[in-house]
């Protein structure tokens, strides 16, 4: 002969039979987000690393172009000190169009007579080269990108935790179940509802990430 179940258990095994349903839902749901930041944390990361490789390029050319200024004026102060007129003449016809802006910018201030003038020509604010802005930008870019994949490995972690909270509540809905005395059936369920609403609540401050 079977007991009839008292309305304050068939109440429990309501709200119990609730928590398993919404508690299974929301933890497929958690480890979908994990798997998508985990995805968007490799995505960061790639793109910081071809970044990186295309600042170590650009920072390259920029060292060459360098060297290249600083070579060819060196050769032509020693030719004018030399008064080869027209080899000093040869190598100023051939100063990179980038660099012939601060040359001509540093001989305004009268460096071989002014004592205040600035040393060389790589001293101007006029020197500047594309190469070398554009390795900065693409430096920022790195690391903007990689800022990003360590904020979306910390998002894969927190909804992981999400995931082991979820089965918790799990766990506590189909314990509670299990037992036969009233208190203990309440105690439990009402753990697990409290652990699966505060991860509810912490998630809904948490951002999102769909495929479309």
């Amino acid at each position: 002969m079977t007991t009839e179940a008292s309305p304050s258990e068939r109440r429990l095994e309501l709200v119990a039979t609730a928590l398993l349903a919404l508690a299974t839902v929301a933890t497929a749901w958690a480890a979908y987000q994990a798997r998508q930041w985990t995805g968007e944390q490799s995505q960061g990361y790639s793109h910081a690393t071809a970044a990186r490789i295309a600042v170590n390029r650009t920072s390259a050319v920029a060292n060459r172009q360098v060297q290249i200024d600083v070579a060819t004026f060196i050769q032509w102060v020693d030719a004018r000190e030399r008064d080869l007129t027209r080899l000093a003449s040869f190598y100023r016809a051939r100063f990179r169009e980038e660099f012939t802006p601060a040359f001509q910018a540093w001989l305004a201030t009268k460096p071989f007579t002014n004592k205040a003038a600035p040393k060389t020509p790589f001293e101007m604010p006029q020197y500047r080269l594309q190469a070398s802005d554009r390795a900065d930008r693409l430096e920022a870019r790195a690391a903007a990108q990689s800022q990003h994949a360590k904020d979306a490995n910390q998002r894969a972690d927190d909804y992981t935790l999400a995931v082991v909270l979820f089965a918790s509540a799990l766990f506590f809905a189909g314990l509670s179940t299990k037992l036969r005395t009233s208190t203990a059936r309440f105690a439990l369920l009402g753990l697990g509802v409290v652990v699966f609403l505060g991860a509810v609540i912490w998630l809904a401050t948490m951002p999102t990430q769909v495929t479309t």
